[in-house]
């Protein structure tokens, strides 16, 4: 057992005050060195209340966890893309109760903290020992370890369909840098582009993290002065659809070998994504690259790659026989 995993796994996940994050998270945390102060952070939680407690049981997600850190030891990069779609389906919830982070910072700090080291440290050095940065245990959506994996599947699904979240998690800068965007929370302008990161991923072209960036940026800049939603009207999601599939998966684990299915809340339109795509592809190629050191071409970290069987299967449930 990893120095890192509670003893005693609380039952149910509670909100965490940053406040508590930033009294008691430290270097020995942050390396692995130290357990965390179970007690100590258990008195600064606030519980949820008991009507939504049964579906924020913690060992369905301790359990995933431990799946990935199993499955991917060799390659932690690649857990992201395997973990991202079965966490979504794991921890069902609205988008504004996800919006709370004092929910990721229990997950990091009591529930997973080795989860944090296993996934985020730093390598060793000389200089001293690698660390995990505090913002994986506490920080914005875009950062913390696990909130930032629930907001790309939920941001990259097409309804029901994870596959899109699958392959945004391939390019870390998808995470980084695309999901800080205001005009992905438009659902065609997010199918779009991962239309447009799927095509790069396929061509084998170089610096595909570098080309998503300055993609992102380009995507950002026309939605300054384009209204995406005026050029590729979106539906409202279904959110009764939404709450009887939150309601569906208590108690229910998910596959470790096949896709969850997400909520039936509504497939983005094929036309409303085909009507953004010339422009993005226009954006993509006129988008310029920065220029690079030498020593960073050497560097260049290589696209993860995709999951092959018996990874994940593009199975769906209804698929199987």
């Amino acid at each position: 057992m990893s120095l890192l995993t509670p003893a005693d796994l609380p039952p149910a996940l509670a909100l965490l005050p940053d406040a508590a994050v930033t009294k008691y998270l430290g270097r020995g945390m942050q390396s692995g060195l130290e357990s965390p102060p179970q007690v100590a952070l258990a008195r600064a939680c606030v519980a949820f209340d008991d009507r939504t407690v049964e579906r924020r049981r913690t060992a369905p997600v301790r359990e995933l966890l431990d799946e990935a850190m199993r499955r991917f030891a060799a390659d932690r990069f690649a857990a992201d893309g395997w973990l991202a779609p079965r966490l979504h389906a794991t921890l069902r919830m609205t988008r504004a109760e996800a919006a709370d982070r004092r929910l990721w910072n229990h997950l990091a700090m009591i529930v997973a903290p080795d989860y944090v080291v296993w996934r985020h440290k730093g390598a060793d050095t000389a200089e001293g020992r690698g660390i995990a940065p505090a913002a994986r245990f506490s920080g914005i959506h875009y950062t913390q370890t696990f909130s930032r994996l629930w907001w790309a599947a939920e941001l990259f699904r097409d309804g029901w369909d994870y596959r899109p979240v699958a392959t945004a998690c391939r390019i870390q800068d998808v995470l980084n840098t695309t999901m800080r965007l205001d005009v992905i929370d438009h659902r065609p302008t997010a199918q779009a582009v991962i239309r447009v990161v799927a095509g790069l991923l396929d061509s084998g072209v170089p610096r595909v993290g570098d080309r998503v960036n300055a993609f992102s940026a380009a995507v950002n800049a026309a939605g300054s002065t384009l209204m995406y939603d005026v050029l590729a009207e979106d539906t409202e999601p279904d959110a009764d659809e939404l709450h009887d599939w939150i309601e569906a998966g208590i108690g229910e684990a998910v596959d470790f070998d096949r896709l969850p299915e997400g909520p039936h809340d509504g497939d983005v339109r094929g036309s409303a994504v085909d009507a953004l795509l010339p422009l993005f592809e226009k954006l993509l190629a006129e988008a310029p690259l920065r220029k690079r050191k030498p020593t960073e071409d050497a560097h260049e970290a290589a696209p993860v790659p995709a999951p092959s069987a018996p990874g994940v299967s593009l199975a769906k449930p209804s698929d199987a026989v």
